[in-house]
Parts: structure tokens; sequence; C-alpha cells
């Protein structure tokens, strides 16, 4: 598209309005020179020249506005607006994959959230009925932990001050099952320095060796579960207790304490559930114990 300037309409006006510029010139006879038909053709284009100028003048006189003329690259400008065209879709099929993926990947999260939800309903279950079954226990057999400290700190430092176990026990379990685990390392640690003789405590051990273990804090990890297991308890948790503490010495290269660890599994807890039964094979496989 493209504007003539004011003058030269102005200028078209007065060709235009002094009479046709030239008049049609007939075809050439047959065997006329080639020539004469070639300017016949350049003629005519003239013409088709003359009349559009002269319509633009009129347009021009008419609305007193710049006249906009369609340019002769009609067909590479409609070519160029396919081509741009073709550009924002492609770009719009760039949005389509990268949206269906996002929305996979929404849906992988949804699932894993729900199996999670299962897992900690599962642990809220298995809580509940150790509740009643978890006996003190004064000390864990052998070298077990050989090279950890000793087992988990406990109420050495003062006095513990005066709260309800029960109402901690819950508080940090509650922080546990809500997915919320640093919070509930702190309210488990706080348990185990509190209340060193409790009931619970060994349990509280358990749970703290899980949250320390989800933030790869192996040591202490470990010494939360040395602290859970000690006299061998025969609660729920404790056949799990004993798989994460092997588990745990394999990710601290310690592979002979591992598989002490999963000897006494298979001598303590013969009849622990086959899920744990099944990982304490597949640690053993790992630590690369003797058959």
């Amino acid at each position: 598209m493209f504007r003539r300037p004011f003058l030269l309409a102005a200028a078209l006006v007065v060709l235009a309005t002094a009479g046709p510029a030239v008049s049609q010139t007939p075809l050439p006879p047959q065997g006329a020179d080639p020539l004469d038909a070639r300017d016949a053709r350049r003629v005519e284009r003239m013409e088709r020249v003359v009349r559009e100028l002269r319509s633009i003048v009129f347009q021009l006189r008419d609305s007193g506005k710049p006249v906009v003329v369609q340019p002769a690259d009609t067909d590479a400008r409609m070519a160029e607006m396919g081509e741009r065209l073709a550009d924002m879709e492609q770009t719009l099929r760039g949005l389509n994959s990268t949206l269906d993926s996002l929305t996979r990947d929404l849906d992988q999260a949804r699932r894993e959230n729900i199996t999670l939800k299962g897992q900690v309903d599962r642990l809220n279950e298995r809580l509940a009925s150790a509740e009643q079954q978890a006996p003190d226990a004064p000390n864990i057999t052998g070298g077990l932990g050989g090279g950890l400290g000793g087992g988990l700190p406990s109420g050495a430092g003062g006095a513990a001050p005066a709260s309800d176990p029960a109402a901690d026990f819950a508080q940090a379990r509650q922080l546990m099952l809500a997915g919320d685990y640093d919070a509930a390392e702190a309210a488990f640690a706080a348990y185990v320095q509190n209340h060193p003789d409790a009931q619970r405590t060994p349990e509280a051990n358990y749970w703290l060796g899980k949250t320390l273990g989800v933030r790869g804090a192996y040591n202490d990890a470990a010494r939360a579960y040395i602290g859970a297991i000690r006299g061998w308890p025969q609660t729920t948790w404790a056949p799990d207790a004993v798989v994460e503490l092997s588990r745990t010495l394999i990710a601290l290269k310690k592979p002979a304490d591992a598989c002490q660890t999963l000897a006494e599994f298979s001598r303590r807890y013969p009849k622990a559930p086959a899920p744990v039964a099944s990982r304490a094979a597949a640690a053993r496989t790992q630590a690369k114990c003797a058959a």
C-alpha cells in the first residue's frame, strides 16, 4: 500500500481533465511488424495506468484526503502474511504442547499426593495400634551402631520442663501426619529431650529417625533408630525401625554394621510384615551381606 502526494495528484487532475492521454490503438494486422504489436500492448498498459490515475484524482477531489492505492505486489504481501500466520500457528502448537506437558505433570503430582496421603493414613493406623504396646527398653545388644557416638542424647542437659508427654507426642505426630517434617523433627526431638523415661520415648525416637532421614542427616537418624530399638521391643513399628537403621548405616558406608543389624532383624522379628521383610532383603543385597 502507498500514498500519492497531493501535488502529484493535482498534476494528474490536469492530465485527466485534458482529455484521453492516448487513443485506443488497434492490434496490428497479420503479418505486421512485431514491434508494432509490442507498442500496442505498451499503449494498452499506459491506458490502464491513466485510468487508475484518473480514479485516484477523482477520489482525491471528492474526499480531500490522501488517496491509498493498492500496490502491484499484492501477491507478495499475501505470501508474507501467510508466512507470518504459519509462524503464529507453529508458536501456538508449541504453547499447546507445553500446556499439555504441564497438565500431565500436575496430574502426576496429584496422584503422588493421593499416594502420600494413603501412606500417612497407614502410618497413623500403625501409631494408633502401637499406642499401648511400647514397653521401655533400657539397652541394645552387642556393638550395634559402633562409631555413632552411642545413642541419642536425652535429658542429661537439665531438668525437663513440666509438660504432658501424651499431649507433646500427639502434637509431634500431628505435625508428621500434616507433612511438616521440619516441625515434626523439632517436636519429636523435644519429646525425647523432655521425656527420656516416658513409655513412648522409643517410638518418638523412631519417628525422629524418619524425619532426620528425610533431610539426609544419617548420623543423627542412626542414633535415633538405636534409641528406638534398645531392648528390641515387640511393637508394630520396631521391625521397620531396624530395617531403617540398616539402610541408614548403608548410607553412612558402614555395610558391616548394616549386615549385623539385618541379622538381628531376622532373628528378632521372624514374622515381620511382608513389605518390611522385602525391604530388609533389598538392604542385604545392597550391603552385600553374606548369605
